[in-house]
């Protein structure tokens, strides 16, 4: 009884200290894709926003108006800088740390693509 007692005081002492990590980091701010291209991500009413500000197609919107559910962000506007523009996919965003996940697919999960974004410094 006193070992678990001792167990539970520890954990709930340490439980602050281990939170954050535990955490969804927050979306905003910059992000580095495996090409080099530098893309900002902004959250305005609720809704996720992405946009490559530098690189190879400056001013090109990646992802628009996607919705936090839980702890992903989901959207069906989703875009690729090497498709044609009128294409739009269902997509998903995640962070963890300091990578940012992103996936878009077209047909269902027919066909889809997959970057690892990093937090750019």
């Amino acid at each position: 009884m006193r070992r678990r007692f001792a167990l539970a005081a520890a954990f709930i002492l340490a439980a602050p200290a281990i939170a954050p990590a535990l955490a969804v980091e927050d979306v905003e701010g910059l992000w580095k894709r495996p090409n080099g291209d530098t893309v900002t991500a902004s959250v305005v009413d609720g809704k996720l926003n992405c946009a490559i500000t530098a690189g190879s197609y400056p001013g090109f919107e990646m992802c628009h108006g996607m919705v936090k559910q839980g702890d992903v962000w989901t959207g069906s506007a989703m875009k690729h800088p090497d498709m044609a523009s009128v294409l739009s996919f269902n997509g998903t965003v995640i962070v963890f740390g300091d990578e940012l996940k992103i996936k878009g697919c077209a047909m269902a999960d027919a066909f889809c693509d997959a970057e690892t974004w990093t937090r750019a410094q």
